[in-house]
């Protein structure tokens, strides 16, 4: 019996958004020194969306990815960018541990924290495009 589902493995065997983006718009790094995984997120926005409204309009035109870590990490990574693909920043903002465990078929519980990682990876990239553009930091820590 396998600690992973079919789509967890899936995810791992042929990651979705793998890679890096050359010139992003934004990236985020994110580890965990007790189980020595590392996220890796990048992002490259469309800001004509967002253009003359709120920047948080702005929509995600590509993300990618790169992780170093077990099955969990990388399947994780992989359906965060999925999830977070074409969505606005305010949208992507709100994703959370419960969209990407649904998404996958339910993390084995002592792997939650890889989700909780890619979901903080995502919010510190989007957090630095704000930065970048000079507007206020996300302030919702779900």
């Amino acid at each position: 019996m396998s600690l992973y589902n079919e789509k967890i493995m899936e995810h791992f065997v042929n990651p979705k958004n793998l890679g890096k983006i050359k010139n992003p718009d934004a990236q985020a790094i994110v580890g965990n020194p007790q189980c020595g995984d590392i996220f890796s997120l990048y992002l490259k926005i469309d800001p004509s969306i967002g253009s003359g409204q709120d920047i948080m309009e702005s929509k995600i035109a590509d993300i990618k990815f790169e992780t170093l870590g077990c099955v969990a990490a990388i399947s994780v990574s992989s359906m965060v960018t999925e999830i977070a693909k074409g969505k606005t920043l305010a949208q992507a903002e709100k994703i959370d541990f419960q969209d990407i465990n649904k998404e996958l078929g339910f993390l084995p519980p002592v792997k939650v924290h890889c989700a909780q990682m890619a979901i903080r990876a995502l919010r510190k990239a989007i957090e630095e495009y704000l930065v970048r553009n000079n507007k206020t930091q996300i302030t919702n820590d779900k």
